[in-house]
């Protein structure tokens, strides 16, 4: 029991993460819409997810094509495997390829998405803690 319980914790705890680095990785998307040259990212959350509960992730960082890119400040996450240039997304004139739409919508359905799995992860203790208590 206590083992199925750690590891239902630790996928939510991981899911959390993930879901808190993505939101990085689509923040500076938006940060740099206006940046020359600039290619928006994305993380590949469920191979990011099944890398990291099988402790497959690897620390690489974000390639960048010039020093004035906002980055996230996770460099060494072991998230960071997972993060590619968004397929499909035009590039302008500038060699920008953020597409602004896209990028808030995906902010806002992550966001919700973190919201969900923090609301489970509460509902979970509150009932342990109301199984102790009695």
């Amino acid at each position: 029991m206590t083992n199925a319980l750690d590891q239902h914790f630790a996928l939510l705890q991981q899911s959390l993460d993930l879901r808190a680095y993505r939101q990085q990785l689509l923040a500076a998307n938006m940060a740099n819409a206006d940046t020359p040259n600039y290619k928006a990212v994305d993380l590949d959350f469920s191979a990011a997810l099944r890398g990291a509960l099988s402790g497959q992730g690897q620390a690489l960082p974000l390639a960048t094509d010039s020093n004035a890119q906002m980055q996230p400040q996770s460099q060494g996450e072991p998230a960071a495997a997972f993060v590619a240039f968004q397929a499909g997304n035009s590039v302008r004139l500038d060699g920008n390829s953020v597409n602004m739409n896209r990028e808030q919508a995906a902010f806002a359905r992550n966001s919700l998405q973190y919201e969900a799995d923090l609301t489970f992860l509460t509902g979970k203790i509150k009932t342990m803690a109301s199984a102790i208590t009695g």
